[in-house]
């Protein structure tokens, strides 16, 4: 993990990194099918990551031999393992003289349904980086060697990354993720991260914990009786930050670096009031003596609870859906509550308009029309963007199964100004029987916001069996701010 002096602005990185996605009810149906992930194994590998440090000056740093070699070891491994496997070339923004990221497919699922499970490669200068991040390299490559092996039916891709020069800034994950097109980026559905994830005085940290991707790791640690807390001292620290920057839902797992264990987390986790790695990015994070197995070994077995509760076994059914093309009576001011004097949600094919970036998007993510507030563009971005309060549009009603793990999955994008604030928001709420219950909530902020779609899935089983209907919310609370919003593509499962 790089050090908290070089963290750059992350204000922009808030694009869907707190929707949520369904974890599903049946979580221990899912971890009696998902394999172990070999701790021994993972031992074999940082020891491998070690034993090349040593040969190589001490270090494994992105632009020396040591890197190289590491790249080589990996590279070779999962290539034999009949992945699809390119070293990719950071020609930008990376340390001259860097070496490549690791980019691995496995075969098969949908392509359109991406998670990537990624570590950075290489180690700081100052030593071999047993802890901070072979540990979290390790347990990658192992867990995409395990899917080799177990060849499970794949329901979703799964593409495995190896990131260079993230110690000297995030560099190598951040040009793949400015690399892609707006369709890749929008295929890939989750992104972990593992980053030092064998502190020997660790804790069980989780980045972005309330996320969707977040919670089906959570599940894991609940599954087993371990206590998780959100990772606050790596938030914008690793190679999840480029992901969260250009849409994409991110989680991942971390064990602790320089900041010291509170008297808390000791009652909590065991160990000591000291720091969670007393040789954070230095020559003493060597392996054994600074790889936890225990926290190691764990980490392991999260990841593949992820990946296999995520994207393998028989894809779900459709229970309803509605991409916009035509009109299927989903009802604007549903109350009579609304207060926005402009910018009410419309069905249409949407005008692009642009204010210091894209603000209303003048493209759906399939066919010609979404759910868009004030389709039209006019003489200026401001003209028909929310004004003045709160726009909300409603769904019709729909039946939802009595039984299963029900999910809504829909596409979706806030943009505004810097003259936003935190009273501004996009909401996608569940009315049930019971009431109204908020599912996901974006608010707003003090920056400039582009608009980029994005993905968000969220449990619906709590209401099976009922008549449910899907409430969209966006505001402009704040004043004078610039606010539009968009949703296309919804659809709800049963698996």
């Amino acid at each position: 993990m790089r050090p908290p002096s070089i963290l750059r602005c992350v204000t922009a990185m808030t694009l869907a990194a707190v929707a949520t996605l369904a974890v599903p009810a049946t979580a221990n149906a899912a971890l009696l099918a998902t394999p172990d992930v070999p701790l021994a194994n993972q031992k074999a590998h940082v020891q491998q990551f070690q034993n090349i440090a040593t040969a190589n000056g001490g270090n494994r740093r992105s632009t020396t031999a040591g890197y190289t070699a590491s790249v080589t070891y990996v590279y070779n491994q999962l290539s034999a393992a009949g992945f699809t496997v390119v070293r990719q070339n950071c020609t930008s923004g990376c340390t001259s003289g860097a070496g490549p990221n690791v980019i691995a497919d496995w075969p098969g699922g949908d392509a359109n349904n991406v998670y990537m499970f990624g570590a950075h490669l290489d180690s700081v200068s100052a030593g071999p980086g047993a802890n901070d991040n072979a540990s979290g390299s390790a347990t990658v490559l192992e867990l995409a060697l395990t899917l080799a092996r177990t060849n499970p039916q794949m329901r979703n891709h799964v593409r495995f990354a190896f990131w260079t020069d993230e110690e000297q800034g995030l560099n190598g994950s951040e040009f793949y993720a400015n690399s892609l097109s707006s369709t890749e980026r929008a295929k890939i559905k989750g992104y972990f991260n593992f980053d030092m994830v064998g502190s020997v005085n660790g804790g069980y940290f989780i980045n972005r914990i309330s996320s969707g991707v977040g919670q089906v790791l959570k599940a894991y640690y609940d599954s087993i009786g371990v206590p998780t807390e959100e990772n606050s001292e790596g938030a914008g620290r690793s190679d999840d930050a480029p992901f969260n920057a250009i849409g994409v839902q991110t989680s991942g797992v971390a064990a602790g670096a320089s900041r010291v264990k509170t008297a808390a987390q000791v009652t909590k986790w065991g160990g000591t009031q000291s720091a969670f790695d007393p040789c954070y990015h230095r020559a003493c994070d060597t392996y054994p003596s600074n790889v936890s197995d225990t926290l190691l070994n764990r980490a392991g077995d999260a990841a593949a609870h992820a990946l296999w509760t995520l994207a393998t076994g028989a894809p779900p059914t459709v229970v309803w859906s509605d991409t916009f093309e035509t009109a299927t009576g989903w009802t604007v001011n549903p109350t009579g509550a609304d207060t926005a004097t402009t910018g009410a949600w419309e069905r249409g094919d949407p005008e692009a308009t642009t204010s210091s970036g894209a603000k209303q998007l003048g493209t759906t993510v399939s066919g010609s029309n979404g759910l868009v507030t004030g389709r039209l563009a006019g003489s200026a971005a401001g003209d028909y963007d929310i004004d003045g309060g709160t726009t909300s549009v409603r769904s019709p009603a729909i039946t939802l199964p009595a039984s299963g793990t029900l999910n809504v999955t829909l596409s979706w994008y806030l943009a505004h100004g810097s003259n936003s604030s935190s009273a501004d928001f996009f909401r996608v709420s569940v009315v049930h029987s019971g009431g109204t219950t908020a599912l996901f909530t974006q608010a707003g902020a003090a920056t400039n916001r582009n608009g980029a779609w994005g993905q968000g899935t969220w449990s619906l089983s709590a209401y099976a069996g009922q008549s449910v209907r899907l409430l969209i919310e966006a505001a402009d609370a704040s004043g004078a701010s610039l606010v539009e919003a968009g949703v296309d593509d919804v659809t709800i499962t049963q698996s």
